[in-house]
């Protein structure tokens, strides 16, 4: 009866921690013209996003550029090579929530030329993240989990093994999309 007691004890005591633990689901997604599934309204790095901070409790928190992306797909990577080659930051817009104050953070975004994309190293710059744990999650075409060794040296965080999720699953799959993120979150 006391192993009962004690194992239900513990037990209560873990709920109580996780529950006590913030958690925040941030991320990075366009809409617009997308590779694999056409002109479409929600990103599908925000859809994954939604249903990790459904599952999680999370508080959402999208990393948005100043100067959004061309809508067009072509025009949109041509951009994006372009900063990448220059390792530029473009400006972010001012965010809702303070990451800092987070003990567990989710981030996601999509792989552009296998690598996030540059408006995320400015948020990294931005904010201290050093010792907290990070989930990360993209979604991708094929580069799969592109980006994420360099999300641990940008952030100086414990970067867990992350999930990769193809766009158009996400964005025409969502059943098949949920059922990934929990297979991944348990």
């Amino acid at each position: 009866m006391k192993k009962i007691a004690f194992l239900l004890f513990t037990l209560f005591l873990g709920v109580t921690m996780a529950a006590d633990k913030k958690i925040l689901v941030v991320y990075y997604s366009r809409a617009g013209e997308n590779y694999g599934v056409g002109t479409i309204e929600k990103g599908n790095t925000e859809i994954v996003a939604e249903m990790i901070a459904e599952k999680t409790g999370g508080t959402l928190l999208r990393v948005e550029p100043a100067k959004e992306y061309p809508a067009k797909y072509d025009d949109c990577i041509a951009v994006a090579k372009k900063e990448l080659a220059a390792d530029a930051r473009p400006e972010i817009k001012p965010v809702a929530q303070n990451p800092e104050e987070f003990d567990e953070i989710y981030v996601g975004y999509p792989v552009w030329w296998g690598e996030m994309p540059m408006p995320m190293f400015t948020f990294f710059e931005k904010y201290n993240l050093k010792g907290k744990t990070i989930h990360p999650f993209v979604t991708h075409e094929g580069s799969g989990l592109s980006g994420v060794a360099r999300l641990k040296k940008a952030t100086g965080a414990n970067v867990t093994a992350g999930l990769a999720i193809y766009g158009h699953v996400a964005q025409n799959e969502r059943d098949k999309a949920r059922k990934e993120v929990e297979k991944w979150l348990k």
